[in-house]
């Protein structure tokens, strides 16, 4: 008496109230070759009790002129849902994953992989350990790119100052050579020299002397 059938992913079992018949496999050895190979079990070998139900089989292989179902000589099971039977293998696969990966000790192999992720931890700087370490170090990072341009920003400063200074004492040799009191050429040849090695700190100093030397005589 059949209990169920062989099919990857058929879950009929054998009910005299439901109309489904089983049939076993053929014992010519080409047809139970074929029937082996339609079904897609791997390593299967069916016995004298393996059976297939009459859902995976088309109307036409059936017989219908006895009082019995049965099937004709040259009947092949087609009708499979390998689809639903893959996908349920892959889940069952996955949980039981999920369950060793829980259940596994700290062996030397786990203490490895726990070594190797301090390594890369340790060579490469821009890893984090968590989300909020990774987050105190941009808060950190911005605030230093904020440092940075202010200071940027304070020397830029510093350079417009320094530009502006260098062409008032500029104008001012000039103005000093216009009024005979600078040889002639000073501008050209002694000021770049002069100025090139006093602070640019001194230049309004150096100003404001020689305008208060320049005043009385203009």
């Amino acid at each position: 008496m059949p209990t169920n059938c062989a099919a990857a992913g058929c879950a009929t079992t054998y009910n005299k109230h439901i109309n489904i018949s089983f049939h076993r496999f053929p014992l010519d050895p080409k047809r139970r070759k074929e029937w082996v190979r339609l079904v897609r079990r791997k390593n299967f070998v069916p016995g004298k009790h393996t059976f297939l139900c009459s859902k995976h089989f088309e109307a036409s292989c059936f017989d219908l002129t006895g009082q019995t179902r049965r099937l004709k000589m040259d009947a092949v099971p087609t009708i499979f849902d390998f689809c639903t039977h893959i996908k349920s293998m892959k889940l069952k696969s996955r949980n039981l994953l999920k369950k060793n990966n829980s259940c596994t000790p700290a062996g030397p192999s786990n203490l490895k992989s726990n070594i190797s992720s301090q390594q890369v931890l340790l060579e490469h700087s821009y890893a984090f350990r968590n989300p909020m370490e990774a987050k105190k170090r941009i808060i950190k990072l911005e605030k230093e790119i904020a440092s940075l341009r202010r200071k940027m920003k304070t020397c830029l400063q510093k350079e417009r100052r320094a530009t502006r200074r260098w062409i008032k004492a500029t104008c001012l040799v000039k103005n000093l050579e216009a009024n005979n009191i600078l040889p002639k050429g000073t501008s050209e040849q002694i000021l770049p020299t002069a100025l090139s090695n006093l602070p640019l700190e001194d230049f309004k100093i150096v100003e404001q002397n020689q305008q208060d030397k320049t005043l009385p005589i203009l």
